[in-house]
């Protein structure tokens, strides 16, 4: 049985059903203060078995353009022969919305008021951004003209709003100013995902990607950075004269073009200001690393049609896919009580990024032949997804590489070195399974993909590392 349109005149309802089943379900949020995460988790389930069961029965039009979907609910026998892609099905999101709630609840058991908040940027920022995009129309935004700065206005306001409410519903013990600034920074957070020209569902991005930094941003304290600031007056200067010198150079050997520099320059700064010159020894090592593997082989690689473009050099786009997550945790090692922790995540995501692009292109030079990591077929070299023995070595090699950096530098102890090569290896296995899954169908970019893996490195090091 094919969907109904719940609007047989054709006009487009603002508030169409799938934002009110979105934005409904968030009332029960409010009952968080009174759950244990385990009957949290179980009523997150419960919506996830009504939304699979029970709402297909409703046929409502739960697309995102009323009236001209013509999708079977989720199991039905009528489905229509031509399947829908991931991304136009209109039941991906309404099934991800309650695991998204799950996984939040189980990431943050202990921490229930960060799940609450990114659940209500989820639900409420993202719906109201799509209800002021469309009434109020105006300009586009210049990264993705299908969206509209009304949009992300309306997400960011909407988004504090909810964030700060629920934060403070849920444990009011928070101090409000600093729950405001958190929320609102999370808003923004957010409305960035949610405008990320991809092809991903943003009821699984905007809430993983604000939950980390609500996270991080909470753990953000001023006598921290109080603490730092003695340091930061000269370093600040090196840093800024130190990476002046570096993105000119690296300009002239052609391994970064003019937007990369820009941002390898802004980028480079932050990690400076992290630890000094011994954090931006550790992405000068996955620099050095990378650009040497890049050139490796490069004319063979230019003839097979699998070399970069534009001769290797780095863009703005691969600058922040490789260093925005390290740039971010070099910053709260000055502005946390947890610096340790920080800076091993920050040596595994340098020594992740370091292994993911010299496997590849090691991997690409000297082989032909790729396996895809999730079934072991044969594809060519150079394929989303694909690695070879060579490569996969080289990676590990690399690996070894910056986190020994980090090692002999004091920036870890050999359990915090264990950790961060442990890391950086499972963050290299998840940018090849993104590459194999949602990254051959298109949903996401390379630089999307690069950034996952570096992200999930730092996270995963940072968790374990954390008291």
């Amino acid at each position: 049985m094919l969907m109904r349109s719940s609007n047989p005149t054709g006009a487009r309802p603002l508030l169409t059903a799938r934002k009110i089943v979105h934005m409904s379900m968030l009332v029960f949020a409010f009952l968080l203060p009174f759950l244990t995460w385990i009957q949290a988790a179980g009523c997150a389930m419960l919506a996830l078995l009504f939304n699979l069961f029970l709402l297909p029965q409703l046929q409502l039009d739960l697309s995102k353009q009323p009236g001209r979907a013509r999708t079977a609910p989720l199991g039905s026998a009528g489905a229509n022969t031509k399947a829908l892609s991931y991304a136009e099905n209109p039941w991906t999101g309404i099934v991800l919305y309650p695991i998204s709630v799950l996984l939040l609840i189980l990431i943050y058991r202990h921490d229930l008021h960060i799940a609450a908040a990114a659940w209500a940027i989820m639900a409420l920022g993202d719906g109201m951004a799509s209800v002021a995009g469309e009434s109020l129309r105006g300009p586009s935004l210049p990264w993705n003209r299908e969206k509209r700065w009304s949009g992300f206005a309306a997400f960011l306001v909407a988004g504090t709003v909810g964030a700060f409410a629920l934060t403070r519903w849920v444990d009011p013990s928070l101090a409000p100013d600093k729950v405001l600034i958190v929320s609102a920074a999370a808003a923004l957070v957010g409305a960035l995902v949610e405008t990320v020209p991809i092809r991903l569902d943003d009821n699984l991005t905007v809430p993983l990607a604000t939950g980390a930094f609500l996270f991080c941003a909470y753990l953000v304290e001023r006598p921290a950075l109080d603490s730092n600031l003695p340091f930061l007056g000269r370093r600040i200067v090196l840093a800024v004269a130190i990476n002046v010198a570096f993105a000119l150079v690296a300009l002239g050997l052609g391994t970064v073009n003019r937007s990369g520099a820009v941002a390898g320059f802004v980028l480079g700064v932050a990690v400076y200001l992290g630890y000094g010159y011994k954090s931006f020894l550790l992405l000068l090592s996955f620099f050095l690393l990378g650009s040497i593997a890049t050139r490796l082989g490069y004319a063979a690689k230019a003839a097979r049609g699998i070399a970069e473009r534009r001769k290797g050099a780095r863009s703005w786009r691969e600058a922040l896919a490789n260093t925005l997550a390290g740039a971010f945790f070099a910053i709260l090692v000055i502005t946390t009580h947890s610096e340790a922790a920080f800076l091993v995540g920050l040596v595994a995501i340098f020594a992740e990024a370091a292994g993911d692009t010299v496997s590849s292109e090691i991997g690409q030079w000297l082989s032909r032949r790729a396996y895809l990591i999730t079934t072991f077929k044969p594809v060519p070299a150079g394929e989303n997804g694909g690695v070879s023995f060579g490569g996969s070595m080289a990676g590990l090699l690399a690996c070894g590489l910056v986190v020994g950096v980090g090692y002999g530098l004091g920036l870890c102890g050999k359990g915090g070195a264990a950790i961060a090569l442990g890391a950086a290896v499972a963050g290299n296995l998840l940018d090849s399974l993104l590459g194999a899954t949602i990254e051959r169908r298109g949903l996401v970019t390379n630089g999307i993909v690069n950034f996952a893996g570096t992200s999930f490195a730092g996270g995963l090091a940072l968790a374990l590392s954390l008291p």
